[in-house]
């Protein structure tokens, strides 16, 4: 495939290649606040150190270590606001304190477990037995925790650990608990005939607590059909206006394409859902589907909801995994290799046009057909050059498939979808030979993998560096 570039430059959009491991994510405005997926986790925190310990010293003050824990961590809750709140408090002293602590953990999304003193092995051997994901803040001569902390990371527990003296130390991990309460409390809607999806989807409520549901097409035409006609006119007007041009899609294209947009809304505000995929192409072909999602499924990326093709539910579930950790919409694309350019490119009709970051500068954007037959409505974008970015996918519930790259281009071609972007990687033959979890692939800008392989730990998947 030649690579034909887009007419765009970096000093158009005024970017410079950064690395972002060792930043917090811009976590952007939630699109409806009140939802239960958009708060902040909910973080039990639980001291654990016997009354009468030797180490760190015979004559400890607990009040006043725990009075100065507690202000170190509501100064941290303070300087991160809305990512996490802190809860609870309470003391461990043995082993037999743990049952009844556990039973009244109720809807919390993860505990922060705090250490005070040595000899505390038998809570923690008990503390291993509470099936919720652990987060050890252990300080330097308090005592040895960090044994059993180590122990649990190596065993792949749900847990990770912060040996350190500086509070600020656990600011990183904050936007990653409050992934795992979005996770834990978004919607799923799957759209699709027959049973197929149902299993996957039960792995991933077991793994993560994300709900599932499975409305029909008829509720989505339904749903079509009660859309306020003028409305639809002013979205896809709007939708026009702000493109670059229109190139195969008629003004009826045009119009069904942001009906349907209205339409998915009301059926995700009904549902009470946040994301939505659909098998969209089977769907459309047998009439199941009044018009193509692409359109809809480019505004709700935009706006930090999720919309992804071909009733994919490894690929939503990537998309809200790290999507709510760096507020920027995932581009899920068909990839294909290049190894002599040491290239992968990644195509598709369907692209968000704020990638770098929700609620952001849109792309610009041209208006097209679906590629494959030349109907309906789709997007071929103009993203952002010169930029790192993240490749992921669950393979299943307990597997999520990482790469990282850099955008080098923006491909306009007939061969392949809509919008296409090259991508140099550090070893396309390594990428395309070990290939495994299905062809989709999901793209964001910035370096996650440091984040994501954190988030493996508390949340209990394993990561797999592809490239």
């Amino acid at each position: 495939m030649s690579h034909v570039p887009v007419d765009f430059t970096r000093r158009q959009f005024g970017m410079t290649l950064a690395a972002v491991t060792s930043a917090l994510p811009a976590t952007a405005a939630p699109a409806d606040p009140a939802a239960p997926w958009s708060g902040p986790a909910v973080v039990r925190k639980v001291f654990v150190g016997v009354p009468n310990t030797t180490w760190p010293r015979p004559d400890l003050d607990f009040k006043q270590e725990m009075a100065d824990i507690n202000g170190k961590l509501g100064e941290l809750e303070r300087n991160h606001p809305g990512l996490v709140r802190f809860t609870g408090g309470e003391w461990l002293k043995a082993p037999a304190d743990v049952e009844s602590w556990a039973n009244s953990l109720n809807d919390t999304d993860a505990v922060l477990l705090l250490d005070l003193t040595s000899s505390t092995s038998g809570i923690y051997a008990a503390l291993d037995k509470v099936d919720i994901p652990k987060l050890l803040f252990t300080r330097p001569i308090t005592g040895w925790a960090f044994i059993d902390g180590a122990r649990w990371i190596q065993q792949g527990r749900k847990s990770d650990m912060v040996a350190s003296s500086n509070f600020e130390d656990l600011a990183p991990h904050l936007p990653m608990l409050r992934s795992m309460h979005h996770l834990r409390h978004s919607k799923v809607l799957i759209v699709r005939e027959g049973a197929s999806a149902r299993a996957s989807a039960e792995g991933f409520t077991r793994q993560f607590g994300t709900a599932m549901a499975f409305p029909a097409y008829q509720d989505l035409k339904d749903a079509y059909h009660a859309v306020d006609l003028s409305k639809a006119r002013e979205e896809a007007q709007e939708f026009t206006r702000n493109a670059l041009k229109v190139v195969e899609p008629s003004a009826a294209d045009l119009h069904n394409a942001a009906r349907f947009y209205l339409a998915v809304k009301a059926v995700l505000k009904q549902q009470q859902a946040n994301a939505i995929t659909i098998d969209c192409l089977g769907g459309f072909r047998r009439g199941d589907l009044p018009a193509y999602p692409c359109m809809a499924w480019t505004k709700l990326n935009d706006q930090g909801l999720y919309g992804v093709c071909e009733s994919d539910l490894l690929s939503t579930m990537t998309q809200l995994l790290i999507t709510s950790y760096s507020g920027k919409p995932g581009f899920v694309s068909d990839p294909t290799f290049d190894t002599s350019r040491n290239e992968v490119i990644h195509a598709h009709c369907v692209a968000a046009t704020c990638m770098k970051g929700i609620g952001g500068k849109p792309s610009p954007y041209i208006i097209r057909s679906h590629m494959e037959d030349n109907k309906g409505v789709s997007v071929q974008v103009r993203m952002p050059l010169n930029e790192v970015i993240t490749c992921a996918k669950f393979s299943a519930p307990e597997t999520l498939l990482v790469s990282a790259g850099e955008v080098t281009a923006n491909v306009d071609s007939p061969r392949g979808c809509r919008t296409k972007i090259v991508t140099k990687v550090a070893d396309a033959r390594k990428f395309v030979e070990g290939y495994t979890g299905g062809l989709h692939r999901v793209v964001f800008y910035g370096d996650y993998i440091p984040a994501v392989e954190r988030m493996g730990r508390l949340m209990g998947f394993r990561v797999v560096k592809e490239s």
